[in-house]
C-alpha cells in the first residue's frame, strides 16, 4: 500500500459510528458482495475502498481504480474492455487489456459512478451480470472475476427516480452500502488531527504531536465545520506545518479561512415584505435567537445557525447553499428535516400566525 493509504483498522479512532461501518465493510468483502460507498466529497471514499481491498483475500492481486466521470467518450470502450490487435486504426500492435481484465482476480473500484454516462451503464450492467467482457475486435468473451467497489457523492436513489441512473444497475451495485459520516459528525477529530500531524512530523507519537499544537489552535481545529471534510483538514494541517516558524503550531499558522469570523449577511424586515425579504427576515430572527443563547448552545444549535446563515446568504437557493456548506442537495434537505428548519415555501402559515413576529 502507498504510505498515505491506511489499513482498515487505522481509518478511525474512537468514533463508534465509523467502527460499526468498518466492521460491516469487512463482512461485505468477506462474502464477496458488491460494495457501494456513499459520502460527501472528501470523506475518504477511496481510502476506505483501498483499505477494504488490502483487508480482503484478494490483497495480493490488482486494485484498479477508474474515475467513471472522467473517461473520454471516444475511449470508453477501449479503456474499459480493451481491444485485439488490428481492432481499429492506431491500435497498439499487440492489443491492450482493458481495466476490467486488469482487475481480474482483484478489486475494481469505480469512483464517481453516479456521473457515469447512461450508455456506459448499460455495458457495465452486462459485464456484471455475465461476468465476462468482449474486447473490441474479439470474437469470444473473456471471463473476469472482480470484487466490485463503487463510490459516489451523488444521491443514487434520487437519480434512479429521475431516470438518470439505471435502476437495474443500482440494485446490482448497492448490495453492501456504506455511508461515510461527515467530519463534523465524527467524535474522533482529535485523534484524526494527531494522526495527520504524525504524518507531517515523522517519528512523533500522537500525544507528542498534540503537545506541539497550541490549545487555541486545537480548539479552532475541533470547532471548525470542515465542509471539505478529511481532505480539507489534511490540507489545512499541511499548510500550517509548512508555514510554522517555531516549535509549536499556533493560531497564526492556520489557514486564514479557519480563523476568520463568518461574514454571512443577515437581513431584517417585516412580514409584509416581498418573498425574498421574508426569507431573509425569517433566517435572521432564527440566527439572532441562536446568538442570544450561545452560552447554552449545543453542537446542533451551532450547525443550525451555520445552515441558516448559508441559506440567507444565497436567498434560499438550496443548490448554492449546499455548495457553500459542503453538502449535496439531498444531505442539506436531510439536515433541514433533522434540525426542524422549515423550507421557506412552508413558512406562509407560520408567518401569518405570528410565530416570527
Amino acid at each position: 500500500m502507498r504510505p498515505d493509504y491506511l489499513a482498515i483498522d487505522d481509518l478511525c479512532g474512537t468514533d463508534a459510528r465509523m467502527r460499526d461501518l468498518l466492521a460491516r465493510g469487512k463482512r461485505f468483502v468477506d462474502r464477496g458482495l458488491p460494495v457501494l460507498i456513499l459520502g460527501e466529497t472528501g470523506t475518504g471514499k477511496e481510502f476506505l475502498a483501498r483499505a477494504l481491498h488490502a483487508y480482503s483475500e484478494r490483497r495480493a492481486q490488482a486494485f484498479v481504480a477508474i474515475n467513471t466521470a472522467s473517461l473520454p467518450e471516444p475511449l470508453v470502450e477501449s479503456e474499459l474492455f480493451g481491444y485485439q490487435r488490428g481492432a481499429f486504426s492506431g491500435a497498439l500492435p499487440g492489443g491492450m487489456k482493458g481495466k476490467l481484465q486488469q482487475a481480474d482476480g482483484g478489486t475494481l473500484f469505480l469512483d464517481e459512478i453516479g456521473d457515469m454516462p447512461h450508455a456506459l451503464q448499460t455495458r457495465l450492467l452486462r459485464v456484471l451480470s455475465e461476468r465476462e467482457v468482449t474486447p473490441l475486435g474479439a470474437s469470444q468473451p473473456v471471463p473476469v472475476n472482480v470484487q466490485l467497489i463503487c463510490a459516489t457523492h451523488q444521491d443514487l436513489a434520487g437519480a434512479v427516480a429521475q431516470g438518470t441512473f439505471r435502476e437495474d444497475l443500482y440494485y446490482r451495485i448497492a448490495v453492501g452500502v456504506l455511508t461515510l459520516p461527515t467530519l463534523r459528525e465524527r467524535d474522533d477529530k482529535r485523534e484524526l488531527i494527531a494522526h495527520m500531524l504524525c504524518d507531517e512530523w515523522p517519528g512523533l507519537r500522537a500525544e507528542q504531536a498534540l503537545a506541539r499544537l497550541s490549545p487555541e489552535a486545537l480548539v479552532c481545529l475541533l470547532a471548525h465545520a470542515w465542509p471539505g471534510n478529511l481532505r480539507q483538514m489534511r490540507a489545512a494541517l499541511r499548510y500550517a506545518c509548512a508555514v510554522m516558524s517555531g516549535h509549536v503550531l499556533c493560531m497564526d499558522d492556520l489557514p486564514p479561512e479557519l480563523v476568520m469570523p463568518s461574514t454571512a449577511p443577515r437581513s431584517e424586515g417585516t412580514i409584509a415584505m416581498r418573498a425574498p425579504q421574508v426569507r431573509d427576515a425569517v433566517v435572521s430572527r432564527h440566527a439572532a435567537k441562536s446568538v442570544d443563547t450561545r452560552a447554552q448552545a449545543s453542537p446542533n444549535d451551532h450547525e443550525r445557525e451555520r445552515i441558516l446563515q448559508a441559506l440567507a446568504q444565497h436567498r434560499w437557493n438550496i443548490s448554492a447553499a449546499a455548495r457553500t456548506l459542503g453538502f449535496c442537495r439531498a444531505s442539506l434537505y436531510r439536515k433541514l428535516k433533522q434540525l426542524r428548519i422549515p423550507h421557506v415555501r412552508d413558512c406562509g402559515d407560520v408567518l401569518s400566525a405570528g410565530h416570527y413576529a
